[in-house]
């Protein structure tokens, strides 16, 4: 994905200070060890002069100054750990820690981008603010069924099911996720906690409202002087891990909406990457306001699930209101 020059030196920077904390943390491990333990110290001294000695002598031309070196450090290694032990200090208090192990908090593994570094860069080129807010209440964790009764209740388990699954299963099996309904029946909330459980995981996670998907395909498209970012952006909504298209419908539908539609679906279709739609249309709504392969991708290649109930939001600001009443009373 492409960066502006600010963008990426904004995203290095943060793995520069991540860096820098761990080396301090791992200092200041260090010499709370040296205080309690001097010998560890010394024995650290020891390690430092025996390396460069035998280097001095595998310049030299010495060959089994290698040899010797190995044995010597693994020898000073299991003392330096028996005293660690001895002192109650975690085995690993002296190794450095990182907020990603794969990358060590670089940003790159091997010469390529950490999926760590793709997640910052995701985050940083679409804004991802607004979806940050809403995963901190919006995810499995705040799950509940109190607000579903009978068949709407059987409905909606079903669904959580479906998308415990579509977690678990991410990486063995291609799916996609459709769900419609009537208003404020969990949809939304169920995407997100989709997102949030496979970004937690290190997944690529693109999100967007169909309205917005459709203006930054648009000027994408049409914007000739756009940045370098926004002109390949439809490579980065093909094939992020998790692609998701919250209410599909509420966009103005128009030839080139179906377009893009069809084209987006279709090329992560054939890239196998999951996508995931919510809808307030009913089927046959989403037939008739888009074309028909549209609706026979949708249908054939999605797993579909319709959730029904009361609104969700409107119970929660009754309930509310009713908890002020009575408060006030």
């Amino acid at each position: 994905m492409p960066l502006t020059n600010s963008q990426y030196d904004a995203i290095m920077r943060s793995y520069e200070e991540k860096q820098r904390a761990s080396r301090y943390r791992l200092e200041e491990n260090t010499q709370a060890v040296y205080d309690k333990i001097p010998s560890y110290e010394e024995l650290d001294r020891q390690s430092a002069a025996i390396s460069i000695e035998q280097g001095r002598r595998l310049l030299g031309g010495d060959k089994s100054a290698l040899g010797e070196l190995k044995e010597k450090l693994k020898s000073l290694s299991e003392k330096k750990a028996f005293l660690l032990r001895e002192n109650n200090f975690p085995p690993d208090f002296l190794t450095a820690s990182y907020e990603c192990e794969k990358c060590q908090d670089t940003g790159y593994v091997n010469n390529q981008k950490c999926s760590c570094f793709r997640v910052a860069e995701i985050e940083l080129i679409y804004e991802q603010s607004h979806i940050k807010t809403m995963l901190q209440t919006e995810n499995f964790d705040f799950l509940s069924y109190d607000y579903y009764a009978g068949d709407d209740l059987e409905k909606f388990t079903k669904a959580v099911q479906i998308c415990q699954k579509f977690v678990e299963s991410f990486h063995l099996d291609y799916r996609n996720l459709f769900f419609y309904g009537t208003v404020g029946t969990g949809k939304s909330f169920l995407s997100c906690c989709v997102a949030k459980a496979l970004m937690d995981r290190g997944n690529l996670v693109i999100y967007f409202s169909a309205s917005q998907l459709f203006d930054t395909l648009s000027k994408s498209t049409f914007e000739k002087d756009s940045n370098e970012a926004l002109s390949n952006i439809s490579e980065d909504i093909y094939s992020c891990d998790l692609l998701i298209i919250d209410d599909l419908g509420t966009e103005l539908t128009n030839a080139f909406v179906s377009s893009r539609l069809f084209a987006c679906l279709n090329n992560r279709h054939m890239r196998k990457k999951a996508t995931i739609i919510t809808t307030n249309l009913s089927l046959e709504e989403l037939r008739d306001r888009y074309s028909d392969r549209i609706f026979s991708r949708i249908t054939s290649n999605y797993t579909v699930c319709k959730l029904t109930g009361l609104d969700i939001r409107m119970k929660k600001k009754t309930n509310l209101a009713a908890t002020d009443r009575n408060r006030n009373q």
